[in-house]
């Protein structure tokens, strides 16, 4: 699966059964199942426009954007390199006049964003894979580091990123570590409701280490929880849902729009 590329440290890689071929880095994070479920569970139509915060080389907004036809697709990151990977990655997709790459901080103020295109209220959904641990027990890794950790009330400032970004009743999705889904509830109370979240488990029997949710803007609906994800069996095979999402492209609950 992994071609290292002969001049500067990348791989090229398949995802999604092979209709989608990413390149990455070697070193520091590497895409793995995180983007695809997120793209999986994101509510998108043709015509919308989704914006992806932290997008790295793009694997989530593309894979998005390989489900969906006609959807427009902004890719979002700090890291000039990878940026400059998401755009490769998007054209060698056939992707480059629906997915476009910005070079900026999730953190930038709102005028930042404007002059780059992204005004306030000008995406319909905003997917997400925000850096979830703390600077505790950080990666030696640099990319790595960047891309897992995060100082404390980093995902608050995401999520006002969104909300901004998003129109009213406009919907976020993001995935997040399950054993802090509470943080996750909390940050969305002033901006969103109808929050919806889908446990994702390793195998049964285990605690879920990943949860999806999604949220819309100002709404006031309440909290539901969705059956989980199981993605492999007690033998370690993947199972018909995780595989059907993972290889297949297939769409979970959370994108029923």
């Amino acid at each position: 699966m992994v071609a290292p590329h002969p001049l500067d440290g990348t791989s090229d890689d398949a995802v999604l059964g092979g209709r989608l071929v990413l390149r990455q880095p070697l070193r520091g994070h590497r895409v793995g199942h995180d983007a695809i479920l997120l793209a999986a569970a994101t509510a998108a139509g043709p015509g919308d426009h989704a914006v992806d915060l932290g997008a790295g080389v793009g694997a989530a907004g593309l894979a998005l954007a390989t489900r969906v036809d006609g959807v427009r697709v902004t890719l979002v990151d700090i890291d000039p390199v990878l940026v400059a990977l998401a755009e490769e990655n998007a054209a060698r997709n056939g992707m480059n006049k629906q997915v476009r790459a910005l070079c900026f901080d999730v953190g930038a103020p709102a005028e930042a964003f404007a002059a780059a295109g992204l005004a306030a209220g000008s995406a319909d959904c905003v997917l997400m894979n925000p850096p979830f641990n703390d600077l505790g027990n950080p990666s030696p890794e640099p990319l790595r580091r960047a891309a897992h950790t995060a100082p404390k009330g980093t995902l608050d400032t995401w999520l006002q990123a969104a909300a901004r970004l998003l129109r009213p009743a406009g919907v976020l999705t993001l995935i997040w570590r399950a054993d802090a889904v509470t943080e996750v509830l909390a940050g969305l109370a002033a901006d969103f409701g109808a929050v919806t979240l889908l446990p994702i488990y390793p195998k049964p029997d285990a605690p879920a280490i990943r949860v999806l949710a999604r949220a819309m803007k100002a709404s006031r609906a309440p909290l539901a929880l969705l059956p989980g994800l199981v993605l492999a069996d007690a033998a370690g095979k993947p199972t018909m849902q995780a595989e059907a999402v993972l290889r297949s492209g297939a769409s979970l609950p959370l994108a029923d729009r």
